[in-house]
């Protein structure tokens, strides 16, 4: 069984997957996988430099702040990176041969259909935009207009088949035991998780 983990930004989805990884699990972070890939994969280079230029990479490093520029000029040029980007993030997902992963778009990269069941990590709203301006010391407006390109979350918790609560409130260890318990993966022991040290992401009501 291969199993997807989800959420918006500031919901706190990486704490869930360090939770999983402190006892065997590991997951697999599309995001960090892309950031690889557009380093490293000669394909990738060859195709974004083809679509948008050849000062993409200068010197064989990476040119973000033009990529970032084209990104940005429409949804036409965002779409475009996509189609490139992700399916070189499936192809990678499928030969690392895990069977957890990690993506914030689960669903608009279309990436769940490469899982079997997709877990969703939500919180308040006003707990992840207080959450995001703490850990990157931006505006609450910017943090809005981050949210906003993303699928609403109850959206998202719709179509997922779990949802773990991130409130700060809700005991995170008993709702990933819960999954745990109805997957290939109860066989864990799952009375670890309450020797794991989380007073540090409390203290703002745990990070993303």
């Amino acid at each position: 069984m291969k199993i997807g983990i989800t959420g918006g930004i500031g919901s706190g989805k990486s704490f869930v997957c360090k939770h999983l990884a402190l006892h065997g699990i590991e997951v697999y972070d599309c995001d960090a996988a892309a950031k690889r890939l557009i380093h490293t994969s000669p394909t990738i280079k060859k195709e974004l430099t083809a679509l948008i230029g050849p000062e993409t990479y200068h010197d064989g490093q990476f040119n973000k702040a033009v990529v970032a520029r084209f990104l940005l000029q429409s949804e036409e040029h965002a779409k475009a990176i996509d189609a490139i980007v992700h399916p070189a993030v499936f192809r990678d997902f499928e030969e690392s041969g895990m069977t957890w992963m990690e993506s914030a778009i689960i669903y608009e990269s279309g990436i769940y259909r490469l899982v079997d069941k997709v877990i969703v990590v939500t919180a308040p709203l006003e707990v992840r935009i207080q959450r995001v301006m703490q850990r990157d010391h931006i505006t609450r407006e910017k943090v809005l207009q981050w949210m906003q390109r993303q699928l609403p979350q109850e959206e998202v918790v719709s179509r997922a088949d779990y949802e773990i609560i991130n409130d700060g409130k809700a005991d995170i260890d008993d709702q990933l035991a819960h999954i745990l318990e109805i997957s290939e993966y109860r066989n864990i022991e799952i009375s670890k998780y309450r020797n794991i040290e989380i007073s540090e992401y409390r203290n703002i009501g745990i990070s993303e």
